[in-house]
């Protein structure tokens, strides 16, 4: 089994505005609503790609049911736990001349809550996957991935993190399966401008040291790299296509190793291979990644 972890999911609310103006009544001419976060997106992926996965998290109010009823709606199988104080957000992202965003609070999340969510996370077993992704919302403790994955240290779960600054490093200790920042963050943890996909190498190298089994770094038109725990590097050129939204794409990447890996039964150059294009697939699109989109770019990928 596959569970993806989505703290505060969302709906996003995606709209385009031809000449929005501050102050006056601006038209949209373009919406759309999708079940958002990092998780979920995921989960989503999993499932275009046609891998099951049991989206976890926590949902408030109506939103929060809303957020059920698509996941449902489109196939995809969720536990999440029922909070019952405030809502799940709505975030609003809209395209103009620029591009803004506002995004919404999310529901107070009990102690009880919590429970709930390590209550579910105790059934998984060796055989399980988890994949815990995004940033914490302000009601729930700063350290809830490392609680997760301390409470989960002697199942030999494999874990794979998508977080950023702290909530990465502070994981690492745990020797989690997979962890997948960008160059800019690899480079943020380490104080370093990283450019090339060679100069990345060294930085990811020494996350390894600290205890990351296999690091995957995006790098958007850059490409990615991955070091896997057999000790090979695999580098590749990036997807050739035309960016129309990004949101997501590393989410893709992941869905795309986590799907090869288990395909190939552990093979990382096609792991590698399916999360790089996964990613670009969905960047190339207005939604997210179909397996036809990925393998066509795989077919044309350059090693």
């Amino acid at each position: 089994m596959i569970a993806t972890v989505t703290f505060n999911p969302s709906l996003d609310y995606i709209i385009r505005v031809e000449d929005f103006k501050i102050g006056e009544v601006n038209r949209t001419f373009y919406e759309k609503i999708f079940a958002g976060g990092k998780g979920i997106n995921v989960s989503i992926v999993l499932n275009n790609l046609g891998h099951e996965s049991t989206a976890l998290g926590f949902v408030a109010g109506f939103t929060g049911q809303e957020i059920i009823r698509r996941l449902r709606e489109a196939g995809i199988h969720s536990n999440f736990i029922e909070v019952n104080n405030g809502y799940s957000r709505i975030n609003v992202k809209m395209k103009s001349n620029e591009e803004t965003e506002i995004n919404g609070q999310g529901p107070n999340i009990s102690n009880e809550n919590i429970q709930a969510l390590f209550d579910i996370l105790d059934k998984l077993t060796k055989d399980d996957i988890l994949i815990i992704s995004g940033s914490i919302p302000n009601t729930l403790p700063d350290d809830m991935y490392e609680r997760i994955m301390s409470r989960l240290e002697d199942k030999q779960i494999r874990i794979v993190v998508d977080a950023t600054k702290d909530l990465l490093t502070n994981v690492l200790k745990y020797h989690p399966f997979l962890i997948k920042p960008n160059n800019h963050e690899l480079g943020e943890i380490y104080g370093v401008k990283l450019n090339t996909r060679e100069e990345v190498v060294p930085y990811a190298r020494k996350l390894q040291e600290e205890g990351a089994r296999n690091v995957l770094i995006s790098m958007a038109g850059e490409g990615a790299v991955l070091l896997a725990e057999n000790g090979e590097v695999y580098m590749s050129e990036a997807p050739k296509g035309t960016v129309v939204n990004s949101v997501g794409a590393g989410d893709s990447m992941v869905a795309g190793f986590v799907a090869g890996y288990l395909e190939s039964k552990g093979d990382y150059q096609t792991a590698f291979e399916m999360g790089v294009c996964t990613g670009s697939a969905s960047a190339f699109s207005e939604e997210l990644a179909t397996r036809k989109e990925m393998e066509h770019l795989r077919k044309n990928l350059s090693k």
